[in-house]
């Protein structure tokens, strides 16, 4: 087993990308504390992992708050003695909402998800790491983080400040035994397009223009496995760096 003995950490892990981060990482023998908004939802994936023979736990989250993350890493600690592995998952949309539309209040609830997030968590998993030499982090960014109109103004920038904050962390942090990698995901079938409550036409009709070169969209779960490729010890000498899963959609 590739995660055999380690603790992970899977922000928005009730569905989705998560949620098959969160039974990948349990299967290859992680004891993964499952964290999302919805507790009730968190609580089934771990039912399920249990049912399988793995080892979680449920946490509740929102890393949008400082206090949450807080706890949740806290929680972790309490539980399992330390963190090996922090995945950082959770984000949200923005409707696609251009910049001569776009609202402070937008703009600040999506980097306080996408961005403020992962930074808090890493912040706060960082003292653990370094006291041990050794640990992993993934953020789960996006194509929006590397191109210009995957999405509205707002999801765009946060994203592109994930991958930002993945090379800041990973290089900063690289000789005391740290790992800091992104995930860069095209189009893959998850409900994040819950999070799309009110579509602006003209945003989503500049991002659509690129679609009909899109050659599909991925799984979850193919997801998972490029996220346990760079949580285990098969990437080793990957760090600072984003790796992108899109079917060659941005090869174009």
């Amino acid at each position: 087993m590739k995660l055999d003995g380690k603790v992970a950490v899977v922000t928005g892990a009730a569905s989705g990308m998560g949620k098959a981060i969160a039974e990948l990482f349990a299967a290859e023998g992680a004891k993964v504390v499952v964290s999302d908004l919805n507790l009730d939802k968190a609580q089934e994936v771990v039912d399920g992992i249990k049912a399988k023979g793995g080892e979680a736990i449920a946490l509740v989250a929102n890393v949008a708050k400082e206090e949450d993350v807080q706890g949740l890493i806290d929680g972790t600690v309490s539980q399992y003695g330390t963190v090996d592995i922090l995945i950082n998952n959770a984000g949200i949309m923005d409707n696609f909402v251009p910049a001569g539309d776009l609202t402070d209040e937008l703009w600040d609830k999506v980097f306080a998800v996408n961005t403020t997030g992962p930074m808090r968590t890493i912040r706060k998993v960082l003292p653990i790491f370094t006291e041990k030499k050794s640990g992993v982090i993934v953020n789960v960014a996006s194509v929006g983080g590397l191109f210009g109109s995957r999405a509205g103004t707002a999801y765009t920038a946060s994203k592109h400040a994930v991958i930002g904050l993945t090379k800041n962390v990973g290089f900063q942090y690289a000789t005391q035994g740290i790992r800091c990698n992104a995930i860069a995901p095209g189009a893959v079938e998850t409900n994040i397009a819950s999070t799309l409550t009110a579509i602006n036409p003209f945003g989503m009709e500049r991002a659509q223009v690129g679609m009909g070169v899109n050659p599909g969209t991925g799984q979850p779960e193919e997801i998972a496995k490029v996220a346990l490729f760079l949580a285990s010890d098969d990437s080793s000498f990957l760090n600072g760096t984003t790796v992108t899963a899109d079917a060659g959609w941005t090869a174009y």
